[in-house]
């Protein structure tokens, strides 16, 4: 009887002792099974967490090489960019739920996919108003050029046409008269004899030249080199010029004999020098010598 009392007893603490292993094993199974979801949900989180931050990090390089190209839209693609790293610097500090983030992500994608869209366009409405412009330049350029070589050649026009219109003096010659009391004169060669000097030279034709009254200075220089004559000076600019007579032609665009007669007395014996001038320009000389 007792026997039996001790084996009951036994089997009742036998019996417990497996409810409570029983117990035991489903706890233990419960708390490792919460552990895996846990540690699931963690991982989880931060591949999400990575994800988005490799999302972020991408738009702010694309940001960035779009802001590098200094285009009108730099300042508004600075204010996205700098919400980008805003955002960024939030996710690295967030401790759980990144879904938020993700969506803002999203919205930041959009945003930079329109912007980036848009600054596309305009680089290539910039390519092409630089293409046009350098087209511009370059006719511009070439207009320059044939405008420059315009002006040189109507330059060397205008100085050939001046060349051309300027009136050549031939046949220049002086000789010395013994000047009669009955008007006749008579050529000599020697000083003593002379009273008249008659300078005489030719204007030749010219079509181009322009026609008119043309004066011209003559001047007289004797082997003394003494200015014979009226002895008036003339200013021309900076230039000055001692003539001996002004003798004054009316032009016609035909070839005219211009002879001057110089009187005087007590010639020099020696060579004479005769210069004409158009204004201060020496237009003709020559010589001649008296005994």
């Amino acid at each position: 009887m007792e026997n039996q009392q001790k084996n009951s007893s036994l089997k009742a603490i036998i019996a417990v002792l497996a409810v409570l292993l029983v117990g035991a094993l489903v706890y233990i199974f419960k708390m490792t099974s919460d552990t895996e979801v846990v540690k699931t949900e963690l991982t989880s989180s931060m591949t999400e967490k990575e994800s988005v931050m490799k999302d972020l990090q991408e738009l702010k390089t694309t940001y960035d090489a779009a802001i590098a190209e200094n285009t009108s839209m730099s300042d508004e693609l600075i204010q996205e960019r700098d919400k980008v790293v805003n955002l960024m610097d939030e996710l690295n500090r967030s401790k759980g739920d990144v879904s938020k983030y993700r969506k803002q992500a999203s919205s930041l994608q959009s945003k930079m996919n329109t912007l980036i869209a848009e600054n596309d366009e305009l680089k290539k409405q910039n390519g092409v108003l630089t293409v046009q412009r350098d087209s511009t330049v370059t006719v511009l350029g070439e207009s320059k050029k044939y405008n420059e070589v315009l002006v040189g050649q109507n330059e060397e026009l205008s100085k050939t046409v001046e060349k051309a219109s300027k009136l050549t003096i031939l046949n220049t010659k002086t000789s010395a008269y013994k000047m009669r009391s009955s008007g006749k004169q008579i050529e000599t060669d020697k000083a003593s004899r002379a009273n008249v000097l008659k300078v005489s030279f030719t204007i030749a034709e010219n079509q181009v030249a322009k026609s008119g009254d043309k004066t011209y200075y003559v001047q007289v220089i004797d082997s003394k080199n003494n200015v014979l004559g009226d002895k008036k000076t003339e200013t021309f600019g900076e230039n000055t010029l001692t003539y001996s007579f002004t003798t004054k032609v009316k032009y016609e665009n035909k070839t005219v004999n211009v002879s001057e007669d110089l009187p005087g007395k007590d010639f020099a014996k020696g060579s004479y020098f005769i210069n004409i001038f158009d204004n201060d320009q020496l237009v003709s000389k020559t010589s001649f010598t008296l005994r």
